[in-house]
């Protein structure tokens, strides 16, 4: 699912995200949007990006295409700034790439309507990953071609930054107050219809096989596990044990919030 590209030139910072992201040129003659190992958000901003981009694209949300991204830290060395540097010189080896949407633009409510059954099933999907930001002042959703695109993954599943409090998610509510989709929306989402149809394709195996492509050297390490194999089970257990019901424990804005 994830195929490998090596960076071949660096071409500018995004300086829109905490982790400083990068617009990257790989060697198959295209541009990709890079996360990097060495940011101070560390690997699992990588795996988040990964396990929900590959899982949404199962699910049949749209989500630009991921790939590895090779990068060989001597690369950083023709660049300028010292943040650049610095951040390309740490992150020697798999770092993520998305694909750079040429023409793309951010979603804006007043002139992108979104119809109830995209809107519930995005939601759905947010509420399963614990999704913290896609709120309606950085909606994290791009127009391309008319159609909408999923990105920026990296601040959900928050569980995995304390494995310990993994138990307890399977019955967390999702605030979704403030989600882009809820505040924006001229009719609420059709949440219950998404349910119906997303939650019975979240199994095991689906999962396994998403968490599979997830590399080893962001998994390793990780306190608490013998090895990249049961953080990958950690993740499936999770999300399994949340799917089925989580759509009940989602509160929604009250209709009169204003935009």
């Amino acid at each position: 699912m994830l195929t490998e590209v090596e960076a071949l030139r660096y071409v500018a910072p995004l300086r829109e995200g905490g982790s400083l992201p990068g617009l990257v040129e790989a060697d198959d003659q295209a541009l990709y949007v890079t996360k990097f190992t060495g940011a101070g958000q560390g690997r699992k901003t990588l795996v988040a990006e990964t396990v929900c981009g590959l899982l949404a694209r199962e699910l049949g949300l749209r989500v630009p295409r991921l790939v590895t991204v090779r990068l060989d830290p001597v690369l950083g060395l023709a660049e300028p700034d010292e943040e650049v540097q610095g951040l390309l010189r740490s992150s020697g080896g798999l770092n993520l790439g998305m694909e750079f949407l040429s023409g793309a633009v951010g979603f804006d409510p007043l002139t992108h309507r979104v119809d109830r059954a995209e809107a519930g099933r995005v939601l759905w999907f947010d509420a399963l990953t614990g999704n913290v930001d896609r709120s309606w002042r950085n909606p994290n959703l791009l127009v391309h071609h008319g159609g909408l695109r999923l990105i920026d993954h990296g601040a959900a599943l928050i569980w995995h930054h304390n494995w310990p409090s993994a138990a307890t998610a399977a019955t967390r509510p999702y605030d979704a107050r403030d989600h882009a989709l809820t505040v924006c929306a001229t009719e609420p989402p059709d949440l219950a219809s998404a349910a119906a149809d997303l939650a019975p394709r979240i199994t095991r195996t689906l999962l396994a096989r998403v968490t599979a492509e997830v590399p080893d050297a962001w998994l390793t390490g990780e306190p608490g596990f013998a090895g990249p194999d049961e953080v990958r089970a950690a993740y499936t257990d999770t999300l399994l044990a949340r799917a089925p019901g989580i759509h009940t424990r989602v509160t929604l804005a009250p209709k009169d919030t204003p935009v």
